[in-house]
């Protein structure tokens, strides 16, 4: 289960795109933008700057979440709440290693289903 964690439900959402600056809607409202994003098999994610609303934090989203993306509007849609995001894993780049991926994965894992 943990590998569908880490990869889209939709394997052409990501290719030939960059989704670095698209904007990241939860069910219930913006959270912000992408700021780096992940395409590699193994672990396809998002990082997501949240600006004020969780001032100074950064949240790793994995592609599992993303229920959809439209690069018209240059938006992807994941399946948490704003409630879940902020509650989710702190992600530090300087520290991201298999046991804090360990985490996103524990954490992330109900939200990733097909």
């Amino acid at each position: 289960m943990s590998d569908t964690v880490w990869s889209y439900r939709d394997t052409t959402w990501s290719q030939d795109s960059d989704l670095v600056g698209y904007d990241v809607e939860a069910s219930d409202g913006s959270i912000g933008k992408i700021d780096e994003a992940s395409n590699e098999a193994s672990g396809q994610w998002l990082v997501v700057d949240t600006g004020f609303w969780i001032f100074g934090k950064k949240r790793l989203v994995p592609a599992g979440a993303v229920t959809g993306i439209d690069h018209e509007d240059k938006t992807v849609m994941v399946n948490l709440s704003k409630d879940q995001i902020k509650s989710a894993p702190d992600y530090d780049k300087d520290e991201w290693n298999d046991d804090s991926r360990g985490h996103h994965t524990d954490y992330y894992t109900p939200y990733s289903g097909r």
